[in-house]
């Protein structure tokens, strides 16, 4: 089982990113995939949220991930399938950090995937490879708020 745990600081409001994040079309952003929508959010989830099902197209590799929950703190999503990788669940934990200016909002995005790497490919390079994506596209995201 590969496990990986990624923190990032990001000027924004849990809230705000948790848009970002669940504004599936978008998220080419920030990570080396494109995505599709394939299905929305169940009724009366938050835009883009718990029942949303997206096609994830990496070079020539294409899955499918669906939302498991999206609430103001946490958004979870997992591969539906067992390719590229098998038993795989993201989590993103936003949680709001004090600061001394009331006028700035900062959000440490705590960001944990476990999965099982193919047979044919070590463990070590499944998660070099995720982690070094994941860490892009975080960096990617804190930067584009800095921006706004």
């Amino acid at each position: 089982m590969i496990k990986i745990a990624l923190k990032q600081k990001v000027l924004s409001s849990p809230n705000k990113i948790q848009n970002v994040l669940l504004n599936h079309e978008y998220l080419d952003r920030f990570f080396k995939a494109k995505f599709c929508l394939l299905k929305k959010e169940s009724v009366g989830e938050v835009a883009g949220g718990k029942g949303a099902v997206r096609q994830v197209i990496i070079g020539k590799h294409q899955f499918k991930e669906e939302i498991v929950s999206a609430t103001d703190n946490h958004i979870c999503y997992r591969i539906i399938g067992n390719t590229p990788v098998s038993n795989h669940q993201g989590d993103i934990y936003l949680t709001s950090i004090e600061t001394n200016d009331v006028n700035k909002s900062v959000t440490e995005l705590y960001y944990v995937i476990v999965c099982s790497g193919p047979k044919f490919v070590p463990d070590f390079i499944v998660k070099y490879l995720i982690a070094k994506d994941i860490k892009r596209a975080m960096v990617k995201l804190a930067e584009y708020f800095d921006e706004c």
